[in-house]
């Protein structure tokens, strides 16, 4: 008997259709990518890109952390992690601000960077809005690769839904994020963490000041950026 109920397997061979087309565009702006159903294959991919002996610098991502990329380096004992953004029990930082900001610059020399993204076209393009920006710069220059988690709930149609998705939905939810569990009081005042909704406000404390959008890599470094597609939701 059919479950109609049941649309678990429409909505994979939905998620695969639509991250191929994304994959196809962006091989043709030299960027790999390739899809992993669910988190474990996701996982597997990325360490399958991740040679011993690498140093691996990671971007603050929810999308990595949720498929468990640190937990696994760390296991395997075979790299040098640099995670500026680990965390005690309580969800505050564990380096204060001048040795992070170091840990930032050491992305720039890493054999491989490793974050997220705020969106994905189906043609390829890259979208991401930054609040310091270290996170985009590294993904356009500096590590000899770089490795972004995406889930498919991150593929948007062009430009303009990326940034109307960056907007409305990830920018609010990552300051709420902030300012909920990692105790940073000072995004209270916020609008978007008031009311969920962006102002585009002028607010010292904004978290939306770098906006990145990578449209292709050159052909010298064909090759470096490695998106892998996942079918799940996953980040913000």
């Amino acid at each position: 008997m059919i479950d109609e109920t049941d649309i678990n397997l429409e909505r994979q061979l939905f998620y695969r259709e639509r991250a191929e087309a994304v994959i196809k565009n962006l091989q043709k702006r030299h960027i790999n990518g390739q899809y992993a159903a669910t988190s474990s294959e996701a996982l597997k991919a990325v360490m399958d890109m991740i040679p011993p002996g690498a140093v691996v610098v990671r971007g603050d991502s929810m999308s990595v952390d949720q498929i468990g990329v640190l937990d696994e380096i760390e296991k395997r004992g075979q790299n040098t992690l640099v995670d500026i953004f680990k965390r005690n029990q309580d969800g505050e930082m564990v380096f204060g601000p001048e040795d992070r900001y170091r840990m930032e610059r050491e992305a720039f020399t890493a054999d491989i960077f490793i974050t997220g993204s705020n969106a994905i076209t189906l043609d390829g393009k890259i979208v991401n809005v930054d609040g310091m920006g270290n996170r985009v710069a590294a993904m356009i220059f500096g590590p000899r690769k770089v490795i972004l988690v995406v889930g498919v709930n991150k593929v948007v149609k062009n430009e303009d839904e990326a940034r109307q998705r960056i907007r409305d939905i990830a920018a609010p939810l990552n300051a709420i994020r902030h300012y909920q569990k990692h105790k940073r009081v000072e995004l209270g005042a916020l609008a978007c963490v008031r009311t969920g909704l962006c102002v585009d406000c002028s607010h010292e404390n904004r978290i939306c000041r770098y906006t990145v959008i990578i449209e292709g890599a050159d052909i010298v470094h064909k090759g470096r950026i490695n998106v892998v597609l996942v079918g799940e939701e996953l980040g913000i």
